[in-house]
């Protein structure tokens, strides 16, 4: 009788899950405004880190770096968003944007 009491119950809750799955609407949201932009330059580096890097995170993600890393720094953060979190930054784009971070942050 005790299994019976649980398969009932079990298949309540399931019936009761997909009930409320059919009659949840969609969240709908949108983005916030940026709240920063990057050091305008004109150069490659700022054109490319401006298209390039804010396709994974936001411009404050750069601009609140602690300043003055230099090189090495920047060198390192954009191998690791390449071969870590999988950046879609090509090979001839990375020195630019290195140069461009080093110079700026």
């Amino acid at each position: 009788m005790r299994r019976h009491a649980l398969a009932a119950a079990a298949a309540a809750t399931l019936i009761a899950g997909l009930a409320a799955a059919t009659l949840a609407k969609p969240v709908t949201y949108a983005t916030p405004a940026e709240t920063s932009a990057l050091k305008k330059t004109g150069d490659q580096g700022f054109l490319r880190a401006d298209i390039v890097c804010v396709t994974c995170h936001s411009r404050d993600y750069i601009t609140t770096q602690p300043p003055g890393k230099g090189k090495e720094f920047w060198t390192a953060e954009v191998n690791k968003m390449v071969t870590v979190y999988g950046a879609a930054i090509t090979e001839p784009e990375r020195p630019p944007i290195i140069e461009y971070l080093t110079a700026n942050y």
